[in-house]
């Protein structure tokens, strides 16, 4: 999927031009992945762009920078509210904000401290991670042949980039082998996660799913899903699962800020259930897209609206393009 450019990114409490937001090539963060992130959406909705469950990301962000013993130069409120003004300043109204704090140029060493913590945030336009059809026709995927990383060696309660080296042997692979994704085991076998996206499957009318001692990451729209499926009286179950689940389900599907929902038509060739979107799945997805489009009533304190008084001179002032 090409970049789609925005005009401005914020930088260190400083807006900055798209073609202008550099690092030099000496950065700790290049040589040593020495970063985190998050993946928010913001909604075009009935009252405005809405961003999508903003303040856990936020949380989860620097939970992720602490972990990492990364101390901002700016404030945890700075960066929620750049998130909001970025989709503003550049005049959008659906896309996807990366907020990024990493470590900068000063030391060139595996100790970090000496380099400098800085923060961009960025906002883009971005369509269905998986294919425009993904999210009704469903994708194909393997069981990779790279694991998970094991406990106690990597966080992955951290978003940080030095995760996603594993994710993109996993995305790699897949993609060589012709499927759409992976699908990783955790270090025991059971079953983790897929390269950037959580797993549910859906046996005998109840959703099940890895738990987090899995190697997975405690994902926001994961979290979502749990919630709207247990007050549609859907069972859920967080439990160790077996490789060969994934052979057994009625449905499967990925959830994730990217994939949003995205159901699961074959693993390993094997078809799920009939090899098409399940029910389940559909109101799954159903009840989401409701509630992050604002068209339900529930969870509005998911909704982070962008003011409509930044919208009205967001796109003169950037020079922004209209999405």
């Amino acid at each position: 999927m090409a970049m789609v450019k925005s005009d401005k990114i914020w930088m260190n409490g400083r807006w900055v031009p798209w073609d202008d937001a550099k690092i030099h090539v000496l950065s700790h963060v290049a040589h040593y992945a020495s970063s985190v992130f998050e993946g928010i959406r913001a909604y075009d909705t009935p009252q405005g762009p809405n961003v999508f469950r903003l303040e856990d990301h936020i949380d989860r962000l620097m939970l992720s920078a602490k972990i990492y013993r990364m101390e901002t130069p700016v404030t945890r409120e700075q960066i929620r509210n750049a998130c909001v003004e970025v989709v503003s300043l550049n005049g959008l109204h659906e896309c996807y904000i990366r907020p990024l704090i990493y470590r900068g140029y000063e030391n060139l060493g595996v100790n970090p401290f000496n380099s400098p913590v800085e923060v961009a945030i960025a906002a883009y336009p971005w369509g269905k991670y998986l294919g425009e059809d993904a999210l009704t026709k469903g994708v194909a995927v393997k069981v990779s042949t790279w694991q998970r990383f094991a406990p106690n060696t990597l966080p992955a309660m951290a978003k940080a980039s030095a995760n996603y080296m594993n994710s993109q042997l996993i995305k790699m692979e897949a993609l060589v082998d012709g499927y759409a994704e992976g699908i990783a085991l955790d270090v025991h076998g059971s079953v983790s996660e897929g390269s950037g996206q959580n797993l549910f499957a859906v046996i005998r009318g109840e959703l099940v799913t890895p738990p987090l001692h899995s190697s997975i990451l405690a994902g926001i729209t994961r979290d979502t899903v749990i919630t709207l499926a247990r007050e549609m009286s859907l069972g859920v179950r967080e439990m160790t699962m077996p490789r060969e689940l994934l052979y057994a389900a009625d449905e499967l599907f990925f959830t994730g800020t990217a994939v949003e929902v995205s159901p699961i038509t074959s693993v390993d060739k094997l078809p799920v259930g009939n090899g098409t979107r399940g029910p389940i799945t559909k109101q799954i997805q159903d009840a989401f897209f409701s509630v992050v489009r604002g068209q339900s009533a529930k969870h509005r304190d998911w909704l982070t609206l962008v003011p409509a008084s930044a919208r009205s001179g967001a796109a003169v002032a950037a020079g922004a393009r209209p999405s």
